[in-house]
């Protein structure tokens, strides 16, 4: 069933990779809704609920950006996330395809802001132990912006990007521009004085089910398309297992639900910012 979450509603969602879109409609899920995109006649894409009796219903806000097929079942307050790094013709634009997984898209985004998994769960790619403690940093909350930010962020990792085989402290910012878009800036080795720019968006299909795409915009003339597909494809599967075996699925917004840890700031001021926002789609709280 369509969520009523309103703030939920009103957002802005990838849902297809804009290059594989043609005049061959797909149906997928959104928000527990179901929808279709096409190419219409005139080459523009087209997407439009799908009503219970099977007819189509409304057409849909669109917009294609950052590779992607964007789209709303409500009134979107805000635009999409603004991604600075994609203006660069320099930038190494990398869509890393379409996971599918059995948990809240909150979920997921959590998962992505946190560091202390990087040693148990990603083994010497991006941690290694005995380097398991999180180096204290900042977790606040933007007002102006209405974003969550995670500045001054240090771990040890083995392999800092895929040009390199050395480990080495690496510099990193987060950032949640909205509830289903997670976004994380490194400094580039090979260009000490850029970040590089990961970007992940989610589709949150049901409650406890949800589809993620994450996309780089890098600073690297070296590695093959290939080597930097495969090297965030492995990191992503590897969450995918830890992400789809936390219980309770839905996320949790109750202060006691869950006993956070210093390293969990970020993972905080998300929580807090979810909730003073009325967020209950994929939360504990549930949407009717």
């Amino acid at each position: 069933m369509k969520t009523t979450d309103r703030v939920a509603l009103n957002d802005w969602y990838a849902i297809a990779t804009a290059s594989e879109v043609t005049a061959q409609p797909v149906t997928t899920r959104l928000l527990g809704q179901d929808i279709e995109y096409r190419l219409s006649e005139s080459g523009a894409p087209l997407v439009r609920e799908i009503l219970d009796d099977g007819a189509r219903g409304p057409v849909l806000p669109v917009q294609v950006r950052y590779g992607c097929l964007f789209t709303s079942l409500g009134t979107p307050v805000k635009d999409i996330v603004h991604i600075e790094e994609a203006e660069e013709e320099d930038r190494r634009f990398v869509p890393c395809g379409w996971v599918t997984m059995r948990a809240s898209g909150l979920r997921v985004v959590e998962n992505f802001l946190d560091m202390a998994h990087f040693p148990f769960v990603h083994t010497d790619i991006l941690g290694s132990e005995p380097h398991t403690e999180v180096p204290t940093y900042q977790s606040e909350i933007r007002r102006d912006v209405d974003e969550v930010w995670a500045t001054n962020c240090t771990f040890f990792q083995p392999r800092i990007a895929a040009t390199e085989d050395k480990g080495d402290f690496v510099h990193l910012t987060y950032r949640v521009p909205s509830p289903f878009v997670v976004m994380l800036y490194r400094v580039c080795p090979t260009s000490p004085n850029r970040l590089d720019a990961i970007a992940l968006f989610i589709q949150p299909m049901e409650e406890g089910l949800c589809r993620a795409q994450p996309v780089m915009y890098l600073v690297d003339s070296v590695s093959s398309h290939k080597a930097l597909l495969n090297f965030e494809q492995v990191i992503f599967l590897q969450d995918r297992i830890i992400v789809e075996n936390q219980r309770p699925l839905l996320l949790p917004l109750e202060p006691r639900a869950e006993i956070p840890t210093r390293a969990d700031s970020s993972s905080i001021a998300y929580r807090r910012w979810l909730k003073e926002k009325g967020v209950r789609f994929g939360t504990t709280a549930g949407a009717a």
